[in-house]
């Protein structure tokens, strides 16, 4: 093992956009985005790519993704964008009732209570069958090798891995016995440089090569899950596996300053971007870094995300329409709240007037905007024996209230935080973009847009730039690559400000954009993460 330390950088560091023509995948960690390269050598699209990234993501970064979480994505395929919706529903076993009677006031964050359908499997297979053009089988091939011959792991994942460990520990039961088994190395967290196997996984990863992902919905992998939840207490049966299947919707939209930013539909919370652009784009911004640009974009996405966490929900529960919250009326009313000072937000009516993201593109002009979670870190610990599948904790989310929009409810599906983006302008595809990272994902939507449409920033520029979100009430965070003059400027307009060390919780991005006229691929990767972008 070196002797350097792979997490101390004491020196400025710059990346550089890559430009390629044949292909490029965006990815938060090099060997996924290698597999998806090689799969667009061999002769793959963008989807193809896209489906080999993602699975590959789920071993080499599975404290961000894995086989049992949830998957959204957006993809442009001659000359229109499509939009996939992998949200898994609770189990028809789960209800406020269940959930009280075990014992709990809110949704809990571990064990078999949050776990909802994983969806993420049932997402490749829909874009392998719709939009593919290699095998299926193929396309997990390199997933499978890495998890049955081991990879080094990279360094961020290893801290997100060490905090994944002493997260589960205070909570360490029979249900949560199999985590410890299947992703440590001699009861420890791999390090940074260290091989890491899981031949589980990599059995598992084969058996839905095998079947197109059939094995986990309607074959032997969801009777093995149907087992081992009524063993140990679980809600999820196979039933609920048996019934799911992964949706295409119709993306949303908003037209900020002549380019259109897609996001995709409700119970995503890609619509609080779009209404904070919207309220956002009633203004004028002379310069990125000034204390007026972030204030005002910070009492925006406080107002939009106000709304949206009262507000969105699974899309046949909603209670307010997408329309209503987008008009402009409504969002001229919010923008008209919005002063010289901080203030605590409150959700508006407007009937009176808020994880892994890669990016593909291919030289046909395909282009693909996909992200894929477990929700916090490994999801709920609760892992299948001998399987490598973690599930998700996607169901913290909902609320206990019956009266709240979230309220949790049977073979309901929750609100979500992973949102894919893409920009298109006249008709012509721009590109994918994304930032992965919880309640943080709308907050750098919009500064990713705002810093290409407003500000000119080219998509590593963008990515690079100092960022801010908001922490609730009056509190906000900024980098602390931000000047002490914005933090002291914001703390006297009434932001309780606070200045990050840890930048893994700003969001980690991607960024491909097409020249259309020459259809050169330009691509910016995070610098705050083990990101890379390969090209072909």
């Amino acid at each position: 093992m070196f002797k350097f330390s792979a997490h101390e950088y004491p020196y400025a560091s710059q990346r550089q956009s890559v430009f390629a023509k044949r292909g490029m995948v965006a990815a938060s960690q090099p060997l996924a985005a290698e597999a998806g390269i090689e799969i667009m050598r061999r002769g793959g699209n963008a989807i193809d790519a896209a489906i080999a990234t993602a699975a590959a993501l789920t071993v080499v970064e599975p404290t961000g993704c894995g086989i049992g979480g949830d998957a959204f994505a957006l993809v442009w395929t001659q000359n229109k964008l499509h939009g996939l919706n992998a949200n898994g529903a609770a189990p028809q076993g789960l209800s406020i009732e269940a959930v009280k009677a075990a014992g709990h006031e809110k949704m809990p964050l571990h064990g078999w209570t949050p776990v909802t359908v994983p969806g993420c499997p049932s997402a490749w297979a829909e874009l392998s069958k719709r939009f593919g053009r290699l095998p299926f089988a193929d396309l997990l091939q390199p997933a499978i090798s890495l998890a049955r011959d081991g990879f080094p792991v990279s360094p961020v994942v290893a801290l997100q891995w060490q905090a994944a460990l002493d997260d589960f520990t205070p909570d360490r039961d029979e249900v949560l016995d199999s985590w410890f088994e299947t992703f440590l190395i001699d009861g420890r967290a791999p390090r940074a440089g260290e091989m890491f196997r899981n031949p589980a996984q990599a059995r598992t990863l084969s058996e839905l090569a095998a079947t197109e992902c059939e094995s986990l919905y309607r074959g032997p992998l969801a009777q093995r899950l149907d087992a081992h939840s009524r063993a140990t207490g679980g809600y999820l049966r196979a039933s609920d596996l048996q019934d799911y299947r992964a949706q295409w919707v119709d993306p949303i939209k908003v037209n900020y300053r002549g380019v259109d930013v897609w996001e995709i539909p409700p119970s995503g919370q890609g619509l609080v971007a779009l209404m904070t652009l919207k309220i956002l784009e009633g203004f004028d911004f002379d310069h990125r870094d000034s204390q007026q640009t972030w204030h005002r974009q910070l009492e925006a996405m406080k107002l939009a995300y106000s709304d949206g966490l009262h507000y969105i929900t699974d899309p046949e529960h909603m209670r307010v329409a997408v329309d209503d919250l987008l008009s402009d009326h409504y969002c001229a009313h919010r923008r008209g709240q919005i002063g010289e000072q901080a203030v605590a937000p409150q959700p508006g009516d407007p009937h009176a007037s808020g994880t892994v993201y890669l990016a593909t593109a291919d030289a046909e002009g395909n282009m693909v905007s996909f992200i894929q979670s477990n929700y916090h870190g490994f999801g709920s610990g609760v892992v299948l024996p001998d399987s490598g599948i973690a599930l998700q904790n996607r169901g913290e989310e909902f609320s206990l209230d019956p009266a709240h929009s979230n309220c949790l409810a049977p073979g309901k599906k929750t609100f979500h935080t992973i949102i894919p983006g893409f920009l298109s302008k006249d008709g012509v595809a721009m590109g994918p973009f994304g930032v992965m990272g919880g309640y943080m994902q709308p907050q750098g939507h919009v500064q990713m847009v705002m810093n290409l449409v407003d500000f000119g920033l080219n998509p590593q520029a963008a990515l690079d730039a100092p960022r801010w979100q908001w922490l609730g009430g009056l509190k906000v965070g900024i980098e602390q690559s931000a000047s002490r003059d914005m933090a002291a400027a914001l703390a006297r307009r009434g932001h309780e400000v606070q200045v990050a060390c840890d930048l893994t919780s700003y969001g980690r991005g991607q960024i491909i954009l097409r020249d259309p006229e020459t259809g050169v691929l330009c691509g910016g990767t995070e610098p705050r993460t083990d990101a890379h972008i390969a090209v072909y």
